[in-house]
C-alpha cells in the first residue's frame, strides 16, 4: 500500500510516515476513512422518475479519492466500498429516509436515506460502483506522476469519470431497455459529474498550494 517508487501523491505529503508498520497503518486508515467519505456521499441523493440509477455524490468521493491517496490505495477504497456494500447499507437509496423532498408531481425526490445493500452484479446501478475501482485508480496514476498540481488535473478527472461509466452502462443495459441505456444512465448525470469533476480539479491544486506555502513558511530564514 506505500506509495510507489518515484511518485507521490497528495496524501503522502501531507502525512509523511517513516517505517513500513506506520505507513500500512496509515495507508489502511486512509483508505477505510475514504470508503466512508463515499459512503456519507451515497446517504445524499436525488431519485429520478425515470431511471432507476440515482444522482448521488459518490464520483465527488471517487475522484477525491484517486486524486489524495493515489492509484493503489484509492482503488482499494473503492474495492471496499463494493465489497462492504454487499452486506451493510453502504450504497445509495434505502427504505427508510432521514430527509425527504419531493418536487412537486414531477417526480423528482431529494433525500438523505439510510442507505442499502446488495451484490453489484443484482444491482442496476452496480456497474458505476464497479467502475469506481479503475476509475480511482486512473485519476490516482496520473496524479502521482504530477498530473494534480497542474491543469490536466481536470484531464485525469474526465479520463476517469468516463473509465467510470463503461461499467456503469454495460451493467444498466440489461436492466432497461437497450435503446434508453443512454437516456437513463449517462445525459441526466452529465451537469451534475462537470460540476463534481470542476471541485474536485480545484480541490487538489488549492491543497497542494496550500501544503507548499506551509513549507515554505516553516524553512528557518538564512
Amino acid at each position: 500500500m506505500a506509495a510507489q517508487a518515484g511518485t507521490r501523491s497528495l496524501i503522502d505529503a501531507v502525512i509523511p510516515v517513516d517505517g513500513r508498520t506506520a505507513r500500512i497503518a496509515r495507508d489502511v486508515a486512509l483508505i477505510v476513512l475514504f470508503t466512508l467519505l463515499t459512503v456519507g456521499f451515497a446517504r445524499i441523493s436525488v431519485h429520478l422518475p425515470f431511471t432507476p440509477v440515482p444522482i448521488t455524490g459518490q464520483t465527488l468521493a471517487v475522484l477525491l479519492a484517486g486524486a489524495a491517496l493515489g492509484s493503489r490505495r484509492g482503488a482499494a477504497a473503492m474495492a471496499l466500498y463494493a465489497v462492504g456494500g454487499s452486506q451493510l447499507n453502504m450504497f445509495a437509496g434505502g427504505s427508510d429516509a432521514v430527509f425527504h423532498w419531493q418536487a412537486g408531481s414531477s417526480g423528482y425526490i431529494f433525500g438523505i436515506t439510510s442507505g442499502s445493500s446488495g451484490l453489484v452484479w443484482d444491482l442496476a446501478s452496480g456497474g458505476y460502483i464497479i467502475g469506481f475501482i479503475p476509475a480511482a485508480f486512473v485519476v490516482g496514476y496520473l496524479s502521482e506522476r504530477g498530473w494534480d498540481r497542474k491543469s490536466w488535473l481536470l484531464v485525469a478527472m474526465l479520463a476517469g469519470n468516463v473509465v467510470l461509466y463503461v461499467p456503469g452502462l454495460i451493467q444498466l443495459s440489461f436492466f432497461v431497455p437497450n435503446d434508453k441505456v443512454m437516456e437513463y444512465g449517462l445525459y441526466p448525470f452529465i451537469a451534475g459529474d462537470l460540476i463534481k469533476l470542476y471541485v474536485a480539479a480545484i480541490s487538489v491544486p488549492i491543497a497542494w498550494g496550500l501544503l507548499n506555502l506551509k513549507q515554505h513558511r516553516d524553512q528557518p530564514w538564512t
